[in-house]
């Protein structure tokens, strides 16, 4: 278990008797190097003092600069009270610089005794830390340990925030500006607000815990490093304190590539164990030097100190696999969305898709891929649209008019969910099939590849292929025999199941059944149902076969990825613990079904693996990994089979 190492000259820094303004405590401190010289702000607090019509413990934010990271000097008084929105203390102070102006964010408290409504984030702007320029009133509610990103992020400002510490469980957020002052706009807050579990990072193992951001993120050659502190059983009278550290993605910040799974510092020296508040260590800062990470802290609510570890060393061990020993396993696999998503939206001047058009499927033909998509009109009967994209992100052509509708008496409010495959020239579109009052069956229906291309829509006759009086849904059949014998996906159950058959034809009223592959886990975030999402895809290392998820806890569709053998698809070589998609857009989280990532189907575009996917039941999106990345996930990612599934 990896750990901080602490500095043998801690505290670095102490309250001072000869400065009033910090003769109780000097803590949580925020460092910044620039040039040859690291910079500290840090809470300073003062013993009590008639204050106003009160008497309390005054915090400021002191200064002090240092040639290394340890030794710092220089100390005076920085930023105090001088608003009505900090006119009880500044405290926990975060720095960042950028665009060559140095941000300090902190906690600004209104009123004594504190409350929720009272503490609240401002911020000091200063040019050499001689002068404070300006400063704001950053958040309207309750929040603190906020921090700005050192750089833009797909050219936006970035912000860290805690909200609601003080009404917990509290949230790490993020929050994107196009212009700095919109930093401590009230408008942009109140609207940001309204959406603000879309914002949030979930780091909350337990709802009994707490979590803060900590230091300013750190950019790496692996993304943003995040140390932040963590507290467990926090509505107790034993709460415990630690220091954890989370691995962020570079361009999107809401995405976990890899995180500590038990505290890299706990308090157990002296001066962690008393002071002000006892038994507390608290993160504020890091710096990287010569390949070293330096975490500063307050401890004990009274002094400053820091510990260090080795950067890369710490990062590996965030990936390293205990189980296995395997060394470091490849970044956990992510599917990156399209900036432009989505890509296909309903049209309300059309009839027949005014209302959604979602869960597609997809194929790639002659270096195109080709998308049909499920369509609702105003009638709520679905059919399938198409598009076609050459690059599989931006579509270049769109029908105008539906190429699959509804034909048979056992599909009149219409044909759902589609995916289809290619068995030498033909096309095989499955798809399930809804009549009002039915259960849900599965039907297919097939067309020639030089049909399809030249957009003849000329399908054979639809068949059906499940029992009537089953729900039975999210099938395909695989682009290749097995055995002699072709194999058919379908869900039943809620559990994907595969079966056999020595011929597609089932006309003599067979139906399919077969052998259950994968099924859900009451541990898991695929707690209530699985399916498959598109056809499973041929891969050196088996079939890869995305599937989607339902959680029994939250309601939320997420997509996971497995390998199956390539002899015996039923055998599950491979699966990923954590699923690679799941709804946090504002796209995915409203809609006719918020909270929801459907897929129907996924390509190979070059080195790409592309996701098609339908967001809240209401428009198609796309979300890409490299194959190699995903594959190498997996392969150091092998499948055990539950002895207790649910």
């Amino acid at each position: 278990m990896l750990k901080l190492t602490r500095s043998f000259e801690n505290p670095i820094l102490s309250p001072s008797a000869t400065n009033r303004w910090e003769n109780q405590a000097s803590f949580n401190p925020s460092v910044i190097e620039d040039g040859h010289l690291y910079h500290m702000v840090y809470r300073a607090l003062s013993k009590a003092k008639p204050y106003f019509d009160k008497e309390i413990k005054l915090s400021t934010i002191g200064y002090a600069n240092s040639p290394d990271p340890i030794h710092f000097v220089n100390r005076k008084q920085l930023i105090e009270p001088e608003y009505d929105w900090e006119k009880y203390g500044c405290e926990d102070p975060r720095i960042t610089k950028i665009d060559d102006i140095y941000y300090i964010f902190y906690t600004a408290l209104s009123n004594y005794p504190y409350n929720a409504d009272c503490i609240k984030v401002g911020v000091a702007i200063t040019h050499d830390f001689k002068t404070i320029e300006e400063k704001h009133l950053v958040t309207p509610f309750n929040a603190k340990a906020a921090c700005l990103f050192p750089e833009k992020i797909n050219g936006k400002y970035a912000m860290l925030i805690t909200v609601n510490p003080d009404r917990p469980p509290s949230k790490i957020c993020i929050a994107y500006f196009d212009e700095i002052n919109d930093i401590w706009s009230e408008d942009y807050w109140d609207k940001w607000q309204k959406n603000i579990d879309l914002n949030k990072i979930d780091l909350l193992r337990d709802s009994s815990h707490q979590v803060e951001v900590g230091a300013v993120p750190i950019k790496t050659k692996y993304g943003w490093l995040l140390i932040h502190s963590y507290i467990s059983d926090y509505f107790s009278s034993d709460q415990k304190f630690g220091i954890e550290a989370v691995l962020l993605k570079a361009d999107d910040p809401q995405t976990i590539l890899a995180r500590t799974t038990d505290p890299l510092l706990t308090p157990k020296e002296q001066y962690e164990l008393f002071g002000e508040v006892p038994y507390v260590i608290f993160p504020s800062g890091a710096v990287v030097n010569d390949g070293i990470l330096y975490v500063y802290y307050g401890a004990a609510d009274s002094v400053s100190a820091v510990a260090s570890i080795n950067l890369d060393l710490l990062i590996n061990n965030m990936y390293f696999d205990e189980k296995t020993g395997a060394g470091i396993r490849p970044m956990k696999a992510h599917l990156a969305r399209f900036e432009g998503n989505p890509i296909i939206s309903p049209r309300p001047l059309s009839k027949w898709e005014a209302m959604y058009t979602f869960n597609p499927t997809a194929i790639v033909l002659e270096e195109k891929v080709h998308i049909l998509y499920r369509a609702q009109g105003t009638d709520n009967v679905s059919t399938l649209g198409y598009a076609n994209s050459t690059d599989g992100v931006t579509i270049e052509e769109r029908l105008d008019k539906p190429v699959y509708v509804p034909r048979e008496d056992y599909e009149t409010l219409g044909c759902e969910d589609p995916r289809i495959t290619r068995i030498g020239d033909t096309l095989y579109l499955f798809y399930t099939a809804y009549k009002d009052g039915d259960p849900t069956h599965i039907a297919f229906s097939t067309i020639s590849v030089d049909d399809f291309l030249q957009k003849k829509w000329n399908w054979s006759k639809a068949m059906i292929v499940s029992p009537r009086e089953i729900n039975d849904k999210n099938a395909c059949v695989l682009p290749e025999k097995i055995g002699g014998k072709y194999a058919i996906f379908h869900r039943t159950n809620h559990r994907i199941w595969i079966d056999y058959t020595d011929t597609m034809d089932f006309s003599d009223g067979r139906w399919i059944q077969g052998n259950i592959l994968f099924e859900p886990r009451s541990d898991k975030w695929y707690s209530e149902k699985v399916g498959i999402t598109g056809t499973p895809i041929r891969t050196t290392q088996g079939w890869l076969l995305i599937f989607h998820g339902l959680s029994k806890d939250d309601l939320k569709y997420r997509l996971g990825a497995m390998l199956l053998d390539l002899k015996d698809p039923l055998t599950i070589k491979n699966l990923l613990d954590y699923p690679i998609l799941e709804p946090e857009k504002n796209y995915e989280m409203s809609g006719f079904r918020p909270g929801t990532v459907f897929s129907c189907g996924y390509v190979i575009l070059k080195d790409q693996l592309l996701v098609y996917y339908g967001a809240g039941d209401t428009t198609v999106a796309v979300a890409r990994i490299k194959l190699e990345d995903l594959l190498a996930a997996l392969k150091a990612s092998p499948y055990e089979q539950p002895t207790n599934k649910r």
